[in-house]
């Protein structure tokens, strides 16, 4: 009785972790499609530099001022 029960749990332990897994993989090649799909449609976003075109640093400076400021205020 004991041996049935325990085959019986071994069954239902690889049909449950395999339909995880296949749903699992399932999702990550629908995702993969997905995304070819939408770049063809869709150009990816540009990303602006903080540098400004004649490489001044003074920009990026000002950020990191204004962010440190900011965390150093929400700290208190």
């Amino acid at each position: 009785m004991e041996i049935d029960l325990i085959t019986e749990s071994l069954k239902f332990l690889v049909f449950g972790m395999s339909t995880v897994f296949s749903f699992l993989v399932l999702l990550v090649l629908i995702l993969k499609v997905q995304g070819k799909i939408m770049s063809q449609y869709f150009s990816p976003i540009e990303q602006k530099s903080v540098v400004n075109s004649q490489g001044s640093l003074t920009d990026t400076l000002a950020v990191v001022a204004a962010i440190a400021a900011t965390l150093q205020t929400h700290k208190k």
